[in-house]
């Protein structure tokens, strides 16, 4: 991640904004309310909570927590302007939906300062990757909005009406905009719950959307944690449920929705096997196995935690990946050089860290990188464990931080049936010099993207998401049409 050849960026023509040199510009309220009905409302309970920055430990702000009442609040208004909204003539709603695009990239800068205090994650994955990508949605999506019955020709297309959107922690603007696009270009309204430790560029992006003019109620944002989520999803006038997040709540979430006419995606967590063969390009490959598992601290829910390397290359793949782990820099999220930022949360270091112990007391050996880390914040050096087999519980369960499990394969149907033994199916990743040997892993692994001689590579145009535990239905080009859309013959 030291250089641009191997950070993970968005190579979409976009003008991205450069690093601030500080956050004197960056404008962060000491209290945020509820977005809803097109204002910001004060929480029925006068309940707030703080988010932190988890680079310091300091709080950034305190923010609305929303209760039922609340959610109820937002839903009625998302409802009241659903007619409105849905009749407009599509032309005039994808002008709104470019708005907010154009609006997203005049503050760039302030939207990566922010995503970087709050998340944690380094100011060039910020500035490179998550602004210009968010803004990159809602172009695309805008673009959409006049051409649904040519995206889905000879069926009649109607919107859903009320959007339920529950979104994570560790890409809260990109989630954001992956959701909010589709749906707004669709026609629908939304009440958009972000997560509770990263609310900041969401509550920024309200005031974004009543910039861009839209009408009052067509987007709502009610913050809170998970009762507030709770609340959105079994709302009895919510059409349509997204959410993203991890597979235990994705199946909490599914039994609530189980006998309900009410439409949903759930993209959910992962465990991605990254294969390398002996004829890959070695440097080439040891830059994506940094890039796919310390990206984002590995907050990431296709991160390429497992790797596979065939053993004639094994040691030298080994050797080198620890060369480069000694290069990245681990501390301050808003330094221009910072490779790995600060671990989201203090709850989120506790579970890695007790991954790390579950990994040594399996018999794993660990190795982290020599580098300092700060004295105050939440941080967590660079990992990857070695000499570990199928059933450690570092191998096949879903750590979400910097911490790589890694073992050997001799023949090619080894490597797919390591690679597939997992309940998980959301990514993976193949680097080899043979193209014939792509097509064919790209066939057998059970997963919804693979990516080839490269890693974490986005565009709005592809479709995302994953099988088996990985979630259901798909983000993302057409794909993330139809999930905001009634399809009649």
């Amino acid at each position: 991640m030291a250089t641009p050849e191997n950070t993970l960026a968005f190579d979409g023509g976009w003008e991205y904004a450069p690093a601030p040199e500080s956050t004197d510009h960056v404008e962060i309220d000491k209290r945020y309310g509820l977005f809803i009905g097109g204002d910001f409302v004060k929480p029925e309970k006068g309940r707030y909570f703080d988010t932190i920055n988890p680079a310091t430990e300091e709080r950034l702000a305190r923010i609305a927590e929303a209760d039922a009442a609340d959610v109820d609040r937002a839903v009625k208004a998302a409802r009241k302007a659903f007619g409105p909204w849905s009749r407009m003539k599509a032309a005039e709603r994808g002008k709104y939906v470019y708005r907010i695009a154009r609006i997203i990239q005049e503050r760039a800068r302030e939207f990566a300062a922010i995503e970087s205090l709050d998340g944690g994650k380094p100011i060039r994955e910020s500035r490179d990757v998550d602004v210009p990508l968010a803004a990159a949605h809602f172009f695309y999506y805008a673009g959409w909005s006049d051409k649904l019955e040519y995206a889905f020709p000879g069926r009649k297309v109607k919107p859903l009406g009320v959007a339920g959107q529950v979104i994570p922690w560790n890409f809260p603007l990109l989630m954001a905009a992956w959701k909010l696009a589709p749906a707004l270009a669709c026609g629908n309204t939304v009440v958009l719950k972000p997560a509770e430790t990263t609310p900041l560029t969401a509550l920024k992006l309200a005031e974004v959307i009543a910039d861009a003019g839209l009408p009052d109620g067509v987007v709502n944002i009610v913050t809170g944690a998970g009762e507030t989520g709770a609340a959105v999803v079994e709302h009895p006038r919510v059409d349509k449920i997204a959410f993203t997040g991890s597979t235990a709540v994705g199946r909490v979430i599914q039994k609530a929705l189980a006998g309900t006419r009410k439409k949903y995606t759930l993209e959910l967590g992962g465990k991605a096997a990254n294969v390398i063969f002996a004829d890959a390009a070695i440097d080439q490959a040891v830059e994506g196995i940094v890039n796919g598992i310390f990206f984002n601290q590995g907050h990431v829910c296709c991160a390429g935690s497992r790797l596979f390397v065939q053993e004639a290359v094994a040691d030298e793949v080994v050797e080198k990946l620890k060369d480069r782990m000694e290069t990245l820099i681990v501390g301050d999220p808003l330094d221009k050089n910072t490779d790995i930022g600060a671990i989201n949360s203090a709850a989120q270091l506790e579970k890695i860290e007790s991954y790390l112990e579950i990994g040594r007391s399996e018999g794993g050996e660990m190795f982290q990188s020599s580098c300092t880390v700060p004295d105050t914040g939440y941080w967590c050096r660079p990992t990857i464990f070695t000499g570990v087999s199928q059933s450690n519980r570092v191998v096949q369960e879903e750590i979400f931080g910097p911490v790589l499990a890694i073992q050997t394969f001799r023949s090619y149907s080894e490597a797919i049936a390591k690679a597939n033994n997992t309940p998980y199916g959301l990514s993976g990743g193949v680097w080899t010099d043979k193209g014939a040997k792509i097509f064919k892993m790209t066939q057998n692994v059970r997963a919804g993207v693979v990516w080839a001689n490269t890693f974490n590579k986005f565009d709005p145009t592809s479709p995302f998401g994953g099988y088996k535990e990985s979630g259901v239905g798909r983000e993302g080009g057409l794909h993330g049409l139809d999930a905001y859309l009634s399809l009649e013959a």
